[in-house]
Order: structure tokens, then C-alpha cells, then sequence
């Protein structure tokens, strides 16, 4: 890339500082022309008098000279820091584009930075995303992932697989010999456990869409989810009745819980039901049993303990041990206005895999959302990214892809159509590549940084 690039860095309005960054080859001749001074010594802050190209005076600033390639973009950069507001910084970028700069497109530099070689494709999503999210933990997991993460996931994946594929074309090559039955088991065994894995990180980043923790009611019907939903969020967002089975469909609404961003789920009662649609809304419940970082397994304290209460509490627990990263639990008695007809030491073995329980009235707003939101708190401040997390959907698809070609090359491993085998690793190979490196398509990369905001 031939042409300088520049742009104002920093949100539109008033603030304290304004920040022109410019990167490009004439980078340091254009700001040579504005302060009309030597550039400061590279990444040492200087102040410097800013003129437009008439000598008139713009302000007083503080400039950073970045040379090729110890900056963002590996090319050469400089950053004016000007006092904020609409005015000045507009000044300095307007010399920018008279002295031969023509204004970046959006997520432009940081789409330099990936090209140049300082940046794969899963930082430079780390970064946007970073900068949209509203939740601390998942800002913490992009932190790890703009580290190196992922990338280096990805090259541990890579690595086994290319064993794997190094392993199959020595046997192919000397197909007339026996193979020995212990190399077929241990290719078979990484394999299993790599797509076991993958499987896992793809449930665990499914259930964060659009950077939230999804958070799940599920109980019986007539337990009094939907109560809790509108407790929750402090408003009747779902009709509530006596009559059982009045949701049959799933409602979803978003909310701020701390510093977590929170997707709440009120799903339809499940149990045994002949009606089609009815049936269609405990799909969905299910569904979402299964996407959900945070379970709350709701219970009438005025009804004793039944078939149905213990079929979800089995349901609940088998879906917490099947996964790596296994949901949060909290067991919810509802009613407790009520006189009490559940003994709670039947949820004993709930509550060995969760939270000790919680008993409420939803009817009482406040003091419901009072208590659901401490104990929602306390969960997500307990739950870290201790997997790497898919923040993209692009990533997302690539590890399904990957874990498919792994298990289409199990398949064939098992009938020793080793050829085959080779060619379903060499396809995982491939779509694992996606994550870190995925497409030259001028295309494809001009949709993605075309999310980032002007001058980043």
C-alpha cells in the first residue's frame, strides 16, 4: 500500500483530548509540515505548535512519531493529541488531506495491521469486539485473545492434526505392510478427544451470542417463570396466569446485571404434552437449557416435589456434565408466600452440582429482583473464560466445520480407507485455518473491518 491514510481516532463531541492519526509512507512529511519542527525521537511524546499550510496557528499539541515497523500498522504513523472538541481536530485532518492523506475507510488501520503481518484475523475481531462489548468477563476473554489465545489454539490443533495426517501418509505408503493396530488406536484417541473439545469450545461460545451470558428459567408449568421474568426486569414483560402452560414460546429480553450483560430466557413449562404447539415451545426450552451459561431451575415450594420437578432436575444434571465448562446452577423454590409443601432436602442433589437454594415470591417485585439479581451476580463473578471462547460467528462456524471433517475422518479410519482419512484431515486443516488466517478475499476482509469505527 502506496497511499497514506488518516483519520480522527477518537468519538465525535466535546472531550478533554482529540487524537488525528495518520500511517502511510508521507506520515512523517506531513506532520514534518504541520509542526514546521524535526519529528519527535519515535515513540517519545513531544509537544509541538501545529500550523495549517498558510502558517496559521491550530493549537498546541502533544505528537507520538511511530517508525516503520514498531507501530500499530507496521507502517510509518503519527498521532496528533490535540485539545478535544469538533473544531480542532477536524483542523489538523483537513492539513492532513491537503499535505496528500486521503481519509481511512472504517477499521482501515487495523486492516493494515492484519495485512502487514502485526495482527491474524482473530485479534483484529478481538479488537472490535473489545470496543463494542459491555460485559467484564467477555471483555477479559478478548483481552487473552488480542494476546495470542486463539491463535495459539489453533496452531496446537494444526499440530496434532498434522501428525495425525504425517502418521496416515507413511502407512499409505507402505499399505502392503501390516499396519499396526496401536498407531490406528492413538490417531483414533487424539482425534476423539480433539473433537470432544472442539465440540465443547463451540456449546460454550454458542451460549454467549452477541457477547451476553444466557441465562435460562426452566421449570414445570405453572411454577411461575414468567413471574420471575417480569420480576427480573421489573416491568410485566410476560403474561401470567393460574392456568398452567401459559407461555408456548420462549421470550427473550436483555439486561445489565453488575457489569454483565445478561440474555434472559423464560421458557415454555416442560413436561409430557400432545399439543403440537405446545410441544414446539418445550423444544425451544430445551434448546435453550442447552445454550445457557446460567440455569435458574424454578420450583412451586407449595406443591411437594413431583415426577415432572425430577425429570428436569435429572435433565439439568446430565446437561451440566456433559459439557467441559459445565452452567451455573440456581435451584429457585417460588411461592414461599405460600404455606410450604416442598421439602427442600429433596433438591440436595441439585444443589450438589449449584447454589445452595433460593426461595422467593415472585408477586413481590422488588424483593425478588432483589435477591435473584445478588445471587446472578455472584454466579457470573464466579464464572471465568477458562476455555477460549469463539467471539465471531465466522469462528464459530469454523470450528463446526473442523470438528465434522474430524469425525468424517474417524469414520473412515475406522475402515481404514486411509486415503479418505487423508483427505477429511487435510479439509479440518483447512477449516481450522479459517479462524486465524480465512480468506485473501478483498471481499470477505472488507466486510469484516468494515465494523470498526473510523480511525481504529
Amino acid at each position: 500500500m502506496q497511499d497514506t491514510i488518516a483519520a480522527i481516532a477518537t468519538p465525535s463531541g466535546v472531550g478533554g483530548i482529540c487524537i488525528v492519526r495518520v500511517s502511510g509512507e508521507l506520515a512523517p512529511q506531513i506532520a514534518q509540515a504541520i509542526i514546521k519542527d524535526q519529528l519527535p525521537t519515535p515513540r517519545y511524546a513531544a509537544l509541538r505548535t501545529l500550523y495549517d499550510t498558510q502558517g496559521a496557528l491550530i493549537d498546541e499539541a502533544i505528537v507520538l512519531y511511530f517508525a516503520a515497523p514498531r507501530s500499530y500498522t507496521c507502517e510509518e504513523v503519527v498521532e496528533f493529541q490535540c485539545h478535544g472538541g469538533e473544531i480542532i481536530g477536524s483542523k489538523i485532518l483537513s492539513q492532513c488531506l491537503a499535505l496528500g492523506a486521503r481519509i481511512a475507510r472504517a477499521g482501515e488501520f487495523t486492516k493494515r495491521a492484519y495485512l502487514n503481518g502485526r495482527l491474524d484475523l482473530a485479534q483484529a475481531n478481538a479488537i472490535a469486539q473489545m470496543i463494542a462489548t459491555r460485559d467484564a468477563s467477555f471483555q477479559s476473554a478478548l483481552a487473552k485473545q488480542l494476546k495470542g489465545d486463539l491463535g495459539a489454539f489453533v496452531k496446537q490443533v494444526r499440530i496434532s492434526l498434522i501428525n495425525a495426517l504425517a502418521h496416515t501418509e507413511v502407512m499409505i505408503d507402505y499399505s502392503e505392510e501390516d499396519i499396526p493396530s496401536d498407531i490406528i488406536t492413538r490417531i483414533h484417541s487424539m482425534l476423539d478427544a480433539l473433537a470432544t473439545r472442539l465440540s465443547n469450545i463451540y456449546t460454550f461460545s454458542k451460549a454467549r451470542p452477541n457477547q451476553c451470558h444466557s441465562l435460562c428459567l426452566i421449570g414445570k408449568p405453572n411454577v411461575g417463570k414468567s413471574s420471575l421474568l417480569n420480576a427480573l426486569l421489573l416491568y410485566d414483560r410476560a403474561i401470567t396466569s393460574p392456568i398452567a402452560g401459559t407461555t408456548r414460546d420462549s421470550i427473550e429480553e436483555e439486561l445489565l446485571i453488575g457489569s454483565h450483560r445478561v440474555r434472559l430466557i423464560d421458557t415454555a413449562g416442560i413436561h409430557q404434552s400432545t399439543d403440537p404447539l405446545e410441544s414446539k415451545g418445550i423444544e425451544k426450552s430445551l434448546q435453550a437449557l442447552k445454550e445457557a451459561s446460567i440455569i435458574l431451575v424454578v420450583f412451586d415450594g407449595s406443591s411437594p416435589l413431583d415426577t415432572q420437578d425430577e425429570a428436569i432436575i435429572a435433565l439439568v444434571q446430565e446437561e451440566g456434565a456433559s459439557r467441559q465448562s459445565p452452567p451455573k446452577i440456581l435451584p429457585i423454590i417460588n411461592k414461599c408466600d405460600l404455606p410450604s409443601r416442598l421439602d427442600s432436602a429433596t433438591l440436595q442433589s441439585l444443589e450438589s452440582t449449584s447454589a445452595a437454594t433460593i426461595a422467593v415470591n415472585a408477586l413481590d417485585k422488588s424483593a425478588t429482583a432483589s435477591i435473584l439479581y445478588s445471587a446472578i451476580a455472584q454466579a457470573l463473578a464466579q464464572e471465568s473464560y477458562q476455555d477460549i471462547i469463539l467471539s465471531a460467528p465466522y469462528q464459530q462456524e469454523a470450528i463446526a466445520q473442523t470438528q465434522a471433517h474430524i469425525q468424517s475422518a474417524c469414520t473412515k479410519l475406522d475402515s481404514l480407507e486411509l486415503e479418505l482419512f487423508a483427505y477429511h484431515i487435510k479439509d479440518a486443516l483447512e477449516s481450522i485455518g479459517h479462524i486465524t488466517h480465512p480468506y485473501n478475499s478483498e471481499e470477505v476482509l472488507d466486510s469484516m473491518f468494515g465494523q470498526f469505527c473510523l480511525g481504529k
